[in-house]
Order: structure tokens, then sequence, then C-alpha cells
């Protein structure tokens, strides 16, 4: 349904966004575009919906251009951006209910379209209440919903957890497979690993403006068949462990956690030097474990999100 064929984005400064970027999103899809922060995600977003224009490439959406025509971009998809959204002086209902009725949508199934969001999002307490007075995270779902009510044949969502709560991001997840079980292409954009491995169909993983690999979970996964994750839990206070001379990668997340992988068939030699470790009161817990795709992330574009650990110390 979205073909994007080499697309490349290049600023003032000869900074490149996107270098030759090439997807395919499918009707009834969630497809994750994942990568970290400045990795040319939000770049690309910009230029499928017309709000910037590529150097080079094309867009394609069921056979129209959308480069050559921004404002058709505008009309076929529907956009959840980064940022929060600005309703101040609105409520959610009058917000997400107004979109549907600018995306076309008559006023009686905008209505009732917006009070099914609020229930299945758990969001109904507020949808009253001026936007002026709202958590961070009702802000987003209501961003979610206003991007939902009357979706595109593409649904763009840009980071749509960002600020939600554990509840109700399973809530919205649910509601992004919802689209696409009604026939919507969704092109998921995240730097959040976890949560695209259980949400997404196929995914690509961008860096420094270019596809690295694209694939299922499943596949990407296989990129690292060799690897065992050792998930350690640090003992608040204690100098964190060396780690061990055949570990293959060791990265500090969150000050007491710290991940290691190991190749597999190192797996009694690092249960050893784990529970070693515990009992030296240098860590609490530990678990060890198939490699998952936050590990073959890691593995292909490096620890760029979180800390790198070489001897001992954040790298």
């Amino acid at each position: 349904m979205l073909t994007i064929d080499g697309v490349t984005k290049t600023y003032r400064g000869g900074v490149r966004a996107n270098d030759g970027v090439h997807l395919r999103v499918g009707a009834s899809e969630v497809y994750g575009l994942l990568g970290h922060n400045g990795a040319g995600k939000t770049t690309l977003v910009n230029q499928v919906v017309g709000l910037a224009a590529p150097d080079a490439g094309t867009i394609v959406l069921d056979g129209q251009d959308l480069v050559a025509d921004p404002g058709l971009a505008r009309r076929l998809c529907s956009i959840q951006p980064q940022a929060q959204v600005p309703i101040t002086g609105l409520t959610p209902r009058r917000a997400i209910e107004l979109t549907g009725r600018l995306r076309g949508g008559r006023a009686d199934d905008a209505r009732r379209r917006t009070a099914a969001l609020a229930d299945a999002l758990d969001i109904g307490e507020w949808m009253d209440t001026d936007a002026a007075r709202l958590s961070g995270g009702v802000k987003r779902l209501t961003s979610f919903a206003m991007a939902a009510v009357v979706p595109g044949r593409l649904v763009i969502l840009d980071e749509p957890t960002n600020d939600v709560d554990p509840v109700r991001r399973r809530l919205l997840w649910a509601q992004v497979r919802a689209l696409a079980d009604g026939g919507a292409g969704v092109l998921l954009v995240t730097h959040n690993v976890v949560e695209a491995e259980r949400s997404v169909d196929r995914l690509a993983i961008l860096d420094r403006g270019r596809v690295v690999v694209e694939g299922t979970p499943v596949e990407l996964r296989a990129s690292v068949p060799d690897e065992l994750r050792l998930d350690l839990t640090l003992e608040p206070g204690a100098e964190p462990p060396d780690p061990p001379a055949w570990a293959l990668r060791a990265v500090r997340e969150n000050g007491h956690r710290m991940v290691v992988t190991v190749p597999a068939f190192r797996a009694g030699d690092a249960a050893g030097w784990a529970l070693a470790e515990q009992r030296a009161g240098r860590v609490e817990e530990f678990g060890l474990a198939p490699a998952t795709l936050e590990d073959a992330y890691v593995a292909l574009v490096g620890g760029t999100d979180r800390a790198e650990v070489r001897d001992g110390r954040a790298a």
C-alpha cells in the first residue's frame, strides 16, 4: 500500500537525515520503524505526510504520488505526531470529535467513535476536562484517539506511548491492532525495542538515515542465534561487577540493571559467574534467556541509547 523508494533528505550543513530509504507497508499491517534518537525516523514521516520534500526518491500510497501532491498525503494519512498536539482550550471529547469531522466523518459517527475510543483507552473520566489540566499521558492518549477516530488509509504513530502508564499502554496497543485489522496500514515509529517486538508484524531498523535490516521480529532475533542474554539486577550501592572476559557485550541500564550478552556455549559459565557475583554481594538476582530483538538491535547498531560497560565502568 505504501511504497518508499530511494528517499533521501539532506539538511543545511550537509546533514543527511535519510539516505536512500526503501520501505514497503501493506494494508492491515503494523510496520515498525525502529531506531535511536536522530536515526531519521521523524524526518521520514514528515516526508510521507508532505511536511518536507525529499531531495530524491518516490513515496507512493495506493498508487498515488505523495511527493507530487502533499495535500493528497494529508488527506490519505492520519498521524499522531511525536510532539503533544496543542489542544489547549478544548476537552479531549471536543478535540477528538472535531478531528473526526475535519477528516470527513458525520457528526453522529464522530460522536460514537469518540465514545468508543474513550472506553477502549479508559480515559472516560477526563473526556470533559480542559486540556490544560490533563496529564501528559492522557494528552498522549487523546492524540492517539484524534489519529484513530477517522483513520486514514495509512495511520502514522510517532512514539505513541510516551508518558502513558503501563496499563493504558496495553489498551493502546490493542487499538493499534484494531486499526490494522480494520484494513489500515499502520506505520509505528519508535525507539522502544521491547514494545516493537510485541506489537509489529514487520519492522525496519534505521541507523544514520539508512535501513540497516528489515524483517519480522522472529527473523531479526534469528540474526543472533548463538547468543544468550544474562539479565542482572545489581545490589543498590554495591560496585558493579566487571563483565567476564568472554562476554560479547555488556551494558548498564537504569542504574541498577546490567545486561551481559554471552555465547550460547558459555551458558554454564555465565550462570556460574552470575552466582559468584550474587554471593559476593554485587548482584541481587539474575536470569539467563535467549537473545531478544533488543539484543539484535544492539548488535546491529550499537548501544547508542545505553551505556556500554568496559572494565566495570560506563564507557
